[in-house]
């Protein structure tokens, strides 16, 4: 029998973000020549090359956001409108981390209009069946792709650990399948993009709802079984309940132009970290020398 391929995704703008906020907090932006921040591009590019040293991956992508604007502020004007900017020392790593990415051998993937999230949602859908598959992020949205042969890796300290959930572990914890949980999320709401859910609804209750009634419809029929107080809260906030469920949706039909075969692992040849040393990407080389002896 074959060892089917391991596929490792990653969701770069969790790891450029969290790459960037964890050495910024204390002043330390890395800077080129030039002056310009490095901190997050190469903090990003550090952590994947360790998670691939870890996980030992056939193939390799890494999924950005295109930009700010997508089909959910088409849907609710609201929708993130309170996150703050980036910080101005970040905005040139953007583009910055997209570039190392390429230069490593890593294949960049994003779809204008659509999240990062989304375009892992439709990797996972396309090469299910093809590879096992690890997610790396921080955003817990993404428990509603798990299957059988996917798991989502949290980043939880450092480079080297992460909190995995897996589709076994998903139910046992939660008590529904993981697609329903975008039903749970349309519940409670998300204070962080910014929809609301239904007002007085919390994450317990929530939860509880979807694992008694199974989805947001069902629920809706049955409102004459539950609480007075708890049927007003929903009743009252229908539309955004619905509303609530379709930006906790994660897309998984968005095109992947790609075959699976050229997200094979590269093979790092030593001129590719002495350029990058060269450029001032004095982290990345000395991650490069310790994981893979190169002198």
């Amino acid at each position: 029998m074959t060892t089917k391929p391991k596929l490792l995704i990653v969701d770069g703008m969790a790891l450029l973000f969290r790459s960037f906020f964890a050495s910024a907090a204390m002043g330390h932006f890395i800077r080129l020549e030039d002056g310009t921040p490095t901190n997050g591009a190469q903090g990003f590019v550090r952590h994947v090359m360790t998670a691939q040293s870890i996980m030992q991956p056939t193939h390799i992508a890494v999924c950005w956001d295109m930009g700010a604007h997508t089909f959910r502020n088409e849907l609710y004007d609201g929708y993130k409108a309170n996150r703050p900017a980036p910080p101005v020392e970040m905005l040139p790593q953007f583009d910055m981390a997209k570039t190392l990415s390429e230069e490593m051998g890593w294949q960049n993937f994003g779809v204008a209009g659509m999240e990062a999230d989304d375009v892992i949602g439709s990797m996972i859908s396309k090469w299910q069946d093809v590879a096992n598959i690890t997610v790396i992020s921080g955003d817990k949205d993404l428990l509603q792709l798990l299957t059988p042969s996917t798991e989502i890796a949290f980043t939880k300290k450092g480079y080297t650990e992460y909190d995995v959930y897996t589709h076994t572990r998903f139910i046992e914890e939660y008590g529904i399948e993981p697609m329903q949980f975008a039903q749970v999320k349309a519940f409670m709401g998300d204070t962080s993009d910014g929809y609301l859910g239904v007002k007085g609804i919390g994450p317990k209750q929530a939860l509880t709802l979807i694992q008694t009634y199974g989805s947001i419809d069902k629920v809706i029929a049955s409102l004459e079984e539950l609480k007075p107080g708890q049927r007003t809260k929903i009743q009252e906030n229908v539309d955004m309940l619905k509303l609530s469920h379709e930006l906790a949706t994660i897309q998984t039909n968005v095109p992947i132009e790609a075959e699976f075969t050229s997200l094979a692992v590269p093979g790092y040849e030593q001129h590719t970290f002495k350029a990058l040393e060269e450029r001032g990407f004095t982290l990345i080389a000395k991650q490069a020398r310790s994981l893979y002896s190169l002198s």
